[in-house]
């Protein structure tokens, strides 16, 4: 109402936002099309398809014994991997850029490995290798430990799969830090763990919490090497990703969009801490 001329406006947001939308620079406009194409559309779509069953329904199959059995084999051991990788990325990381020795350049573009090579071949090797006949697993066989079509293949494949995500998160902080600092802490007396602790790991710890959560969020929608590495059994190794697989073989869609949905869920909120624990780092930088 505008109460000075005693005249009323209608107001029409639709076309208010087709009109912002077409003064949008050309490069807005495509990356709203294609975003909205190729990441809005499809992920409504899930929505829609399971808002089809009740929310009773929706409910029974997203936390029956075989769901929760997969969600617990799924996110347990993504994030033992993701952890796993956390330490060991980082110390990768860390050789790469404070060290030089022979064939480096080949070992630092091998971190790239998983990053290339098709999940199902990972699958094919990591189980041919760990196998009770393969080189590794031929060595833990003797000591009772099955690598291969069990939950611990699962978490291997997943390591595999996951590590890059850390190293390449945490190497180029790590090549941004002054050697300088660390040889003042030492010069006034503080010892190599005193250093790491107070001085190394503060800037260093959100880069590498943000590196564990891209690698949990890749572990946990991994399928095609844990599908060939592992038994598959329900309650004992089964993933999520390839529970969603088999109630599409079954002609179970409902079934299969509701899994999906759960785990769209999760995604989006490991996306959430991802972009605080960025913003995070961001802020330590510039203080």
């Amino acid at each position: 109402m505008n109460l000075s001329s005693g005249v009323t406006t209608n107001i029409q947001p639709g076309k208010v936002f087709l009109k912002n939308l077409i003064h949008l620079p050309w490069t807005w406009r495509i990356t709203l099309g294609y975003l909205t194409i190729m990441l809005f559309i499809p992920i409504v779509a899930m929505f829609l398809k399971a808002s089809t069953e009740s929310p009773a329904k929706f409910w029974e199959i997203a936390t029956s014994d075989l769901a929760l059995a997969t969600y617990n084999v799924t996110f347990v051991t993504s994030l033992l991997a993701a952890l796993l990788n956390g330490v060991f990325g980082t110390l990768i990381a860390w050789v790469l850029v404070r060290y030089d020795f022979p064939l480096k350049r080949i070992i630092d573009a091998t971190v790239d490995l998983p990053f290339a090579l098709p999940t199902s071949v990972a699958g094919l090797t990591l189980a041919t290798v760990y196998s009770d006949n393969g080189w590794l697993g031929s060595l833990l066989a003797p000591m009772g430990i099955k690598v291969s079509f069990t939950r611990l293949g699962v978490a291997v494949a997943m390591v595999f799969i996951s590590l890059p995500f850390v190293v390449r998160t945490v190497q180029p902080v790590l090549q941004e830090m002054e050697a300088e600092i660390e040889e003042a802490a030492w010069s006034l007396g503080a010892s190599q763990w005193q250093t790491f602790w107070k001085v190394i790991l503060p800037p260093l710890l959100p880069t590498i919490l943000t590196g564990v959560a891209l690698g949990f969020s890749r572990a946990v929608g991994e399928y095609g090497s844990t599908v060939i590495i592992s038994s598959n059994t329900p309650y004992k190794d089964l993933i999520a990703p390839v529970l969603i697989f088999q109630r599409l073989e079954q002609y179970d869609y409902a079934g299969a969009t509701v899994i999906g949905v759960v785990l769209l869920g999760i995604s989006l909120v490991l996306l959430l801490a991802i972009n605080f624990l960025q913003a995070w780092a961001r802020r330590y930088d510039n203080r």
